[in-house]
């Protein structure tokens, strides 16, 4: 068995014990894909995957809209409470370092096995949540960041 499969099989051990059902499922694709010779699909996905990801992650999100769950007023809410506010905030906030997440993947790659590791102590220790993966590397890049400032 080659180094390459044992570290999918890795990452999705790492995946299972840190309870994240999207790191088990994308290593065990790109796995089969790997074992089927479709690996002259993996520059596409390399290239191409995270767009259609945040595609789908956008549609998901918009889905409220399009079934009427939520409205003007809800929207209209959102720019006059504090929690709405808060939101905006937090959303804009989250965009803003996902997107240093999406660059910082695209330059290091590398750096999704120390998020899962990161993942799995949050999860196992400090009985936290499993996040993005997006949102990960934007802490990530945020931390590299500062420590070059030091």
């Amino acid at each position: 068995m080659g180094s390459e499969r044992v570290i999918l099989l890795t990452l999705m051990a790492l995946g299972v014990a840190a309870r994240n059902a999207l790191i088990v499922a994308s290593a065990g694709i790109v796995l089969i894909m790997q074992v089927l010779g479709l690996n002259r699909f993996f520059p596409a996905l390399e290239k191409r995957g995270l767009e259609a990801g945040l595609i789908f992650l956008l549609m998901a999100v918009l889905v409220p809209f399009a079934t009427g769950e939520i409205g003007w007023t809800e929207i209209r809410g959102s720019f006059t409470s504090w929690t709405g506010l808060a939101s905006i905030a937090g959303g804009m906030i989250a965009a803003v370092l996902s997107g240093y997440g999406v660059s910082l993947l695209q330059v290091k790659p590398e750096v999704i096995v120390g998020m899962v590791v990161g993942t799995i102590i949050g999860v196992i220790l400090f009985k936290g949540i499993p996040v993005g993966p997006l949102a990960a590397a934007g802490f990530t890049a945020v931390l590299l960041a500062l420590m070059r400032w030091t």
